[in-house]
């Protein structure tokens, strides 16, 4: 994937996080993941697997699509 569309995916996170008012630590914790592997998410550094991303969404509460 390209970095811009890691990027993206990364503030979508963090927008719908926020939304929902989790800091990254407790949205970490609640799909079971390390709270840097979750802000580098959001920062564009990594990109999450497609079971972190449905873990994601559903602790969100959004279709998985809208992260994508």
């Amino acid at each position: 994937m390209r970095k811009g569309n890691i990027k993206f995916l990364g503030e979508k996170v963090k927008k719908y996080r926020k939304s929902r008012n989790l800091t990254q630590i407790q949205l970490a914790v609640a799909i079971g993941i390390s709270s840097s592997y979750m802000s580098a998410i959001e920062q564009g550094a990594r990109y999450p697997s497609l079971k972190v991303l449905q873990k994601i969404s559903k602790v969100i509460k959004i279709d998985i699509k809208e992260l994508l």
